[in-house]
């Protein structure tokens, strides 16, 4: 099996959602079966021997690689979701966005403390949703083993405010 060009099935929309954006859409990949494929399977790759007892993914399209690494893991899953979506009793995370701030919560019961998790989402932008999403985690004591996204926008120094974890991601894009 040949590698494939994960890169080139990421389509470009310039002002979007607004003017000067540069959206990566991963739709794209996601319609293409080998594309998608390839994407869990690199993700998998890098986390098999890891023994991960959980996968923790962000709402929505973080579900999408989250739902499948656990399966292919042979991890539970478990959703953090935007403030009101979630049945049970929860604990949360605010964080800043360009225009004020967002809320994430997840189940007060989702991880055991000392469970070894896994944080997936399908991109790394500023990295503030995924340090409230660890913020979580270590508030439930559990213990991060890794964050994994399929794109990475490097110019936008996600990874700073992660710098005490592991990030790895499959596509990275500088600039526009």
């Amino acid at each position: 099996m040949s590698r494939i060009n994960l890169e080139s099935h990421i389509r470009s929309i310039p002002d979007f959602p607004k003017q000067g954006i540069l959206f990566r859409d991963i739709t794209t990949l996601l319609k293409d079966p080998e594309a998608f494929r390839a994407s869990v399977d690199e993700m998998v790759r890098k986390y098999k021997k890891k023994k991960i007892n959980l996968v923790v993914a962000v709402e929505s399209r973080g579900f999408i690689f989250g739902s499948a690494l656990a399966y292919k893991l042979g991890a539970g899953f478990v959703p953090v979701r935007k403030k009101g979506k979630l049945p049970s009793e929860t604990i949360s995370a605010t964080y800043e966005l360009e225009y004020g701030t967002d809320t994430l919560e997840i189940h007060k019961d989702a991880i055991t403390p000392g469970a070894k998790v896994l944080i997936v989402d399908d991109l790394l932008a500023t990295g503030g949703t995924m340090k409230a999403v660890t913020e979580l985690v270590r508030q439930l004591r559990g213990k991060i083993f890794g964050i994994v996204c399929l794109v990475e926008l490097v110019d936008l120094k996600g990874r700073q405010n992660l710098r005490v974890h592991s990030v790895h991601s499959l596509i990275k894009f500088h600039g526009k």
